[in-house]
């Protein structure tokens, strides 16, 4: 069976994979970053994109709803591949990137026509997206700039847990939810997407090269798996808030690009392709 979409337009789909290829062309040409990356996300794009008469030919849903979800995550798997290969700035930006995408996917999705099924489908993707950007990816730049030892190892578990348990527990907190609830006005604990923002500014605090720097991003790793489970009541931003963060995201990035490379790793690494 073929699932429609309600929201794809032809049009808008060779202009976002040629946007995709240019930025991600000129962070290589800036970084040296590996072209694998690049290919990764044009090949999503394509794939999300690619329709046949009367619907698309793969399950799921591929509409505007949930591009910004697919793209996040496709930018977690480079960032994350970029830490193993000891690309850290790369890495940093990477996770900036993923934040930016989850900051609108929301309001991306209020704007398209969806069923149940797919509202449904788009809160699972979220979250399981949600999983691999905010609580992999950080735990593996820990693996990278943390120290070589188990502290390293059991705070990284520790992180990875925490972000899983928030999340199936928020899912199901959603699904619970009474329509007539109303909006949300407040988190129970610091969101997973918090470390969007929080993991790279601790990673640059490497760039100044002190000698306890190999056991701060664990231990950042630990504070912030308490936070996201504990049951303190955290307003949601909205509007002047979230400028503000899209702010010091941008600062974060400018200073990523300018300053990552001096960020040290404890491991070392030899080059992928």
């Amino acid at each position: 069976m073929l699932i429609k979409n309600p929201c794809g337009k032809e049009a808008y789909s060779s202009a976002i994979v040629t946007t995709l290829q240019t930025v991600y062309t000129a962070i290589n040409g800036l970084l040296y970053a590996d072209t694998y990356g690049i290919m990764i996300l044009y090949l999503s794009a394509v794939i999300t994109f690619s329709r046949s008469k009367g619907g698309l030919l793969l399950i799921g849903y591929y509409n505007y709803s949930v591009i910004l979800t697919y793209l996040g995550l496709g930018t977690g798997v480079v960032g994350i591949t970029s830490a193993l290969n000891g690309n850290i700035r790369l890495s940093i930006i990477c996770l900036l990137l993923c934040g930016f995408c989850d900051m609108f996917d929301g309001t991306v999705a209020r704007r398209c026509k969806r069923g149940d099924e797919a509202k449904c489908f788009g809160m699972q993707i979220d979250s399981l997206s949600d999983l691999v950007c905010f609580g992999v990816f950080p735990a593996m730049i820990g693996y990278v700039l943390g120290a070589a030892n188990i502290f390293t190892l059991v705070c990284m578990i520790v992180y990875i847990l925490a972000a899983l348990i928030r999340l199936g527990y928020f899912n199901v907190q959603e699904i619970m939810r009474e329509p007539e609830d109303g909006k949300r006005t407040h988190y129970t604990g610091l969101p997973v997407t918090s470390a969007a923002l929080i993991m790279p500014a601790i990673a640059m605090i490497g760039a100044v090269r002190f000698a306890a720097w190999p056991y701060v991003y664990p231990f950042a790793l630990l504070l912030m798996s308490f936070a996201f489970i504990c049951r303190v009541k955290i307003r949601k931003p909205y509007g002047a808030a979230l400028a503000v963060f899209a702010v010091l995201g941008a600062l974060i990035l400018v200073l990523s690009i300018i300053y990552g490379g001096n960020i040290p790793c404890s491991r070392s690494f030899t080059a992928i392709g």
